[in-house]
């Protein structure tokens, strides 16, 4: 990256003619960013993406590290002056950045006081996001916990409430659209002691949404005992389904995600496989944390097997998060985000997979990976 003196202005960034914006961004999103000025809207805690702040460059919104300790330590700066920041790479200017406002549904409150913050968040631009249930059954035990995971810190601060009732979610929702033009819902929950894993929450949540307003939605959960709620959930209103590997190799999940490696990877293929049957090809996606620990080949192998089924294989590198046991872990380097990310874009152009088809969620809004600028035929600014 170098400092050039001619800035065009790209959909309200100002951004050098020569910068490659897709591994600016790599960068920026594997190293964090020191935030100098107001914060604003951020994320703190709780499931993630957390300890992120949401900047526009160029056209695309990506959720950018500021409150971890490797942010601490990055070479990027953002030096915040009213609704724009420039962002320096070692002093030298890259380019200016927007960021979203704080959304205007958290100005209200319920009719019994509950902040309409504490029931959902704005995530990138444009997303509603919520975990419906805070509170996992694996979290408390260290044992079963995922290592990585800060479900918990959020509600131990009081910045949300544990469960979020249909009729509270709807109320949110149907202000975030009116007020914020929300255009599509992500509804996740911790996973509770039932075999359902969370699905049966989740259907109460997405009716009550799509009874109050027209929202696309996405619902997040492990993989049901029973995959009769696949059909239970399309028919409470919800438009794609997410069902998270976060690691792809059995020793990896079984070392730091102990609880949730009981379900096995060969479940989650028989789900996936049942998913798509309902929801459709392109419609079922799955996380994938890099940097957790597998091998960049057997991330690809698994992107690959995944998108044959029909699954989006939604990759994004790894951001420890203060206050849980991998706090000091490190992320993974820009250049093996770059390298990993540009094999996935091939695997999905060769499945006919598309994040600009999926309808509702995580690979749709594609702010905490930098995989959808590497899509061929991905919409800029979508």
């Amino acid at each position: 990256m170098r400092t050039q003196r001619n800035l065009p202005i790209v959909d309200g960034s100002v951004v050098p003619a020569s910068i490659d914006i897709a591994g600016s961004l790599t960068e920026l999103q594997a190293l964090g960013m020191r935030w100098r000025g107001a914060s604003g809207l951020h994320r703190l805690g709780g499931a993630g993406p957390s300890d992120h702040k949401a900047i526009r460059l160029a056209g695309q919104t990506v959720m950018v590290p500021i409150l971890t300790h490797a942010a601490a330590q990055s070479p990027f700066e953002a030096i915040a002056n009213g609704d724009r920041a420039e962002l320096r790479r070692e002093g030298a200017l890259v380019a200016e950045i927007t960021f979203p406002p704080i959304p205007r549904f958290y100005e209200l409150e319920t009719a019994e006081g509950v902040p309409y913050w504490k029931i959902a968040t704005l995530h990138s631009h444009d997303v509603f996001a919520t975990t419906v249930l805070q509170n996992c059954v694996r979290y408390a035990d260290r044992r079963t916990s995922c290592q990585f995971c800060a479900i918990g810190q959020s509600l131990r601060t009081r910045s949300t409430i544990a469960r979020k009732t249909p009729a509270q979610l709807a109320e949110v929702a149907a202000a975030a659209v009116r007020l914020d033009g929300v255009r599509h819902g992500v509804l996740t929950t911790g996973t509770p002691p039932t075999a359902d894993r969370g699905a049966a929450i989740l259907c109460e949540a997405a009716a009550g949404i799509r009874g109050a307003v027209e929202l696309p939605l996405q619902a997040q959960c492990e993989p049901p005992d029973d995959f009769a709620w696949f059909e239970r959930l399309r028919s409470s209103g919800v438009d794609t389904l997410g069902m998270h590997l976060e690691a792809v190799t059995e020793a990896v999940r079984a070392e730091i995600m102990p609880g949730k490696a009981e379900v096995s990877i060969e479940t989650y293929l028989d789900a996936f496989d049942a998913a798509v049957e309902v929801f459709g090809r392109g419609q079922v996606t799955t996380y994938v944390l890099a940097g957790l620990g597998d091998p960049e080949e057997a991330i690809l192998r698994m992107a690959e097997e995944v998108a044959r089924r029909g699954v989006y294989p939604f990759v994004v590198p790894f951001v420890p998060i203060a206050g849980t046991p991998f706090e000091h872990h490190p992320t993974p380097s820009p250049f093996a985000m770059q390298r990993l990310l540009d094999g996935v874009a091939r695997i999905l152009e060769d499945a006919g997979l598309r994040s600009q088809d999926i309808a509702a969620g995580c690979g749709r809004c594609g702010a905490c990976s930098t995989l959808r600028s590497r899509e061929k035929s991905a919409e800029v600014g979508a």
